[in-house]
């Protein structure tokens, strides 16, 4: 009988492209890995990988036990989340949700406190971490939800095997120190911010990539970017003590940072997608977790919201 462990190693390398690069991903030795794969590959009486170059890859064998491999471990956790259900009368079982950081503070908390009430017998694991890295981790069963976000003109890939619905969609607006000259103004025009200094999230992310091109397509500049996190929190307080600007989502806006003001593009309107992934196999209990998200999300997008008030009070510096 196959064993469903070493079947989850096999699609690892082939995910990862090297067995030690699995390793890594699961917590093993590369010799440990290594030793199982042989095990496997005895117990099928087949070779299952074969060197490519520095790195492996599947035989045609291995590409076909692969294949029936992610229908073999969904169906595992499928039961797995069964059984729980039944033992305890009800939605029960542990789930894993991986989140930005600002989707984790203003949705994933919330909903995992009201899942509390609703189903007790649901234990959520919440991770911060950024799309590109959750991704890959729910397409291998090391997660079970994943909320990510998406900016205009910047589309993630869509996946065969993962479902997607939005939560909310927000605004991006420019965050500016509280004496800066342009504070004065709810709108402000990029154009006049081409000597700014800015704070964005680090390369590679979306938000990077986004802060690029808004500054390069509306502002007609290329943006200095001094300072770089992944932590909104840290770009506000970067904004208040050292004078740099920032495009933050309305998300962040809710956590009141003294010293800075929040307006909008005079340019025009840019918005951040904010959506939840999880498995098309997903059990009842990940969708229970997903429609809390959902509940919190709505609650976080109505009209007494704090970002909101945000912006309120910005458009009064018109007045």
């Amino acid at each position: 009988m196959l064993d469903l462990h070493r079947l989850r190693l096999l699609r690892e390398v082939q995910e990862r492209g090297t067995i030690h690069a699995a390793a890594a991903s699961l917590g093993y030795s590369t010799s440990a890995v290594s030793q199982q794969l042989g095990v496997l590959e005895r117990e099928v009486r087949a070779r299952l990988l074969e060197k490519a170059g520095r790195n492996v890859r599947l035989t045609p064998a291995g590409l076909a036990l692969v294949a029936r491999a992610d229908i073999l471990l969904s169906e595992a956790e499928a039961a797995e989340a069964e059984v729980a259900e039944v033992a305890a009368g009800r939605l029960a079982g542990v789930v894993r949700v991986a989140a930005f950081q600002s989707a984790v503070l203003r949705i994933v908390a919330p909903a995992v406190h009201a899942l509390a009430t609703t189903h007790p017998d649901i234990v959520v694991e919440v991770t911060e971490a950024e799309v590109e890295q959750a991704t890959p981790a729910l397409r291998l069963q090391h997660l079970d939800v994943v909320v990510g976000d998406e900016y205009d003109d910047q589309p993630r890939p869509i996946y065969d095997d993962l479902r997607r619905a939005t939560l909310l969609r927000e605004h991006i607006n420019l965050v500016l120190p509280e004496g800066h000259p342009a504070a004065a103004r709810a709108h402000v025009r990029l154009t006049d911010l081409s000597e700014m200094r800015w704070a964005a999230c680090q390369p590679g992310t979306g938000h990077h990539n986004m802060h690029l091109r808004v500054c390069r397509q509306l502002g007609g500049f290329e943006p200095r970017v001094r300072h770089t996190s992944d932590d909104f929190l840290i770009l506000l307080e970067l904004t208040r003590t050292t004078g740099s600007g920032a495009l933050l989502p309305d998300l962040v806006h809710a956590h009141t940072a003294p010293g800075v003001v929040v307006r909008e593009l005079a340019e025009g309107t840019l918005q951040r997608h904010v959506y939840v992934l999880t498995r098309k196999s997903s059990t009842p209990t990940v969708k229970a977790v997903a429609q809390a998200l959902h509940a919190a999300a709505q609650a976080e997008s109505g009209p007494s919201s704090a970002a909101t008030s945000w912006k309120n009070r910005a458009r009064s510096a018109d007045r």
